[in-house]
């Protein structure tokens, strides 16, 4: 099988430019390859490189510096550095983000992990860890400051009205440990924003269309309803409206199923003197 590089999209986003000028300077400094800049560089894996070149980490000044210096490109990293830091997440994932910080309504369902607005910094970090496993501790606190920026959206005004129905299984899993998991379902109790609602979707309640995933529903002043159905790695915008009506019902259905606030809370209670 013949090995086909990453695609680079220079125009789609500032980490890409940066990403796409990595590689334009490595193939002019004949052809470099990845192994034989992480000679040249100190400090930085070849994975590393490689997922800061196709746009999925974020990059560093370290990382600017060293391949100004490499390459004699006289601050060239530094600037596009610069511009890439103002974009806090991957591409894919931009335009949802995009439309979070819009909306006035936000309705999630996740059936893994506690929603990242509601995430403890404990949780947040060791979520982040166990889902870049390769990732460097600078890019880890990257990731988790962008994450926990985004927290500041519930405390806006005005905030948006925001609905979190929450799977069994996201309360149950220990992740992080006992006490990361007990702070973080405390987090949850004593949650007391008027405008976020909180349900649990329990296994007595069965199976279910959205089962294994995420659904988030987001309602922007003057545009229509948007849907976003995120996996472990991978995440779609839905607009057509045939999609969005069809995850409509789905939301409503769950949020039909699960448990009433006050009963949702006191389950929450529950497990976690079990922690």
């Amino acid at each position: 099988m013949v090995f086909r590089p990453h695609e680079l999209h220079p125009t789609r986003s500032n980490r890409d430019l940066y990403g796409w000028e990595m590689r334009a300077h490595r193939k002019r400094a004949g052809d470099m390859s990845l192994d034989q800049l992480t000679n040249v560089l100190d400090g930085f894996s070849k994975s590393h490189l490689a997922r800061v070149e196709r746009a999925a980490s974020m990059p560093c000044a370290r990382l600017s510096q060293a391949l100004d210096a490499a390459f004699g490109t006289d601050g060239t990293f530094g600037r596009l550095y610069e511009l890439a830091k103002k974009e806090k997440f991957p591409g894919k994932y931009r335009r949802a983000m995009d439309l979070e910080g819009r909306a006035s309504i936000i309705e999630e369902y996740t059936s893994a992990t506690v929603p990242g607005l509601l995430q403890t910094p404990g949780l947040a970090r060791r979520s982040l860890q166990t889902g870049h496993p390769h990732a460097s501790a600078q890019e880890i606190d990257s990731m988790l400051s962008a994450r926990l920026d985004r927290q500041k959206r519930l405390c806006s005004n005005p905030a948006p009205r925001c609905w979190f129905i929450l799977d069994e299984a996201v309360l149950r899993r220990p992740v992080g440990g006992s006490a990361v998991m007990r702070a973080q379902l405390a987090a949850l109790v004593d949650d007391r924003r008027s405008h976020v609602t909180l349900q649990v979707l329990p296994f007595g309640a069965g199976e279910h269309a959205e089962m294994g995933g995420s659904l988030t529903l987001y309602t922007v002043p003057g545009n229509p309803l948007i849907a976003w159905v995120e996996g472990s790695h991978s995440g779609v915008i839905i607009e057509d409206p045939e999609g969005v009506a069809a995850r409509r019902e789905s939301y409503d259905l769950l949020r039909a199923q699960a448990l009433s606030p006050r009963d949702s809370l006191a389950m929450i209670r529950t497990l976690m003197e079990e922690c």
